[in-house]
């Protein structure tokens, strides 16, 4: 399947997963929960606050080499916005992409998507596991903490209790 195909099919509309597509164009799901749908709404309203000079994004769409992927939540500057528009999916990823680790999520899923983004364009990417810790990506690898998640990182646990 194509992404545009992927929108447009009635059947996938109302279904309470997170489709995302492999390089085959097969269908991939993962199951949604509140309190991960919590946190995605938390983070957004975090990066918005703290970030005014762009657009957060839930459930952003990236053209990736492995197929389209879904971010729980993106970061695009309003340059990227004034680029890009809302082509779906974007053909590049906004400047930060976020994944918030699900129970069904592997590590090794992580590590393929956070390489997938940062190779298609993101200048960030953060991998949240709820409950315990953020762990932050750039193109030199993992770092503590970045000019983008100063003074976030100490409210982001605060979501889900």
């Amino acid at each position: 399947m194509e992404w545009s195909e992927v929108i447009d099919n009635p059947l996938l509309k109302d279904l309470p997963f997170k489709i995302e597509l492999n390089r085959f164009g097969k269908l991939l799901m993962s199951p949604a929960s509140n309190k991960h749908g919590i946190a995605q709404s938390r983070i957004g309203a975090l990066l918005t606050n703290k970030h005014p000079n762009g657009v957060t994004i839930s459930e952003c769409s990236i053209q990736t080499p492995e197929g389209t992927k879904v971010a729980d939540v993106a970061w695009a500057s309003d340059a990227f916005i004034e680029k890009w528009g809302t082509v779906t999916p974007f053909p590049r990823a906004p400047e930060l992409c976020v994944e918030i680790v699900s129970p069904s999520n592997s590590r090794e899923e992580m590590q393929i998507k956070t390489t997938l983004y940062l190779e298609a364009g993101a200048e960030e990417v953060w991998i949240v596991y709820i409950d315990s810790h953020l762990e932050i990506f750039t193109a030199v690898g993992q770092v503590n903490h970045t000019a983008f998640s100063e003074g976030i990182r100490e409210q982001l646990f605060k979501i889900t209790k």
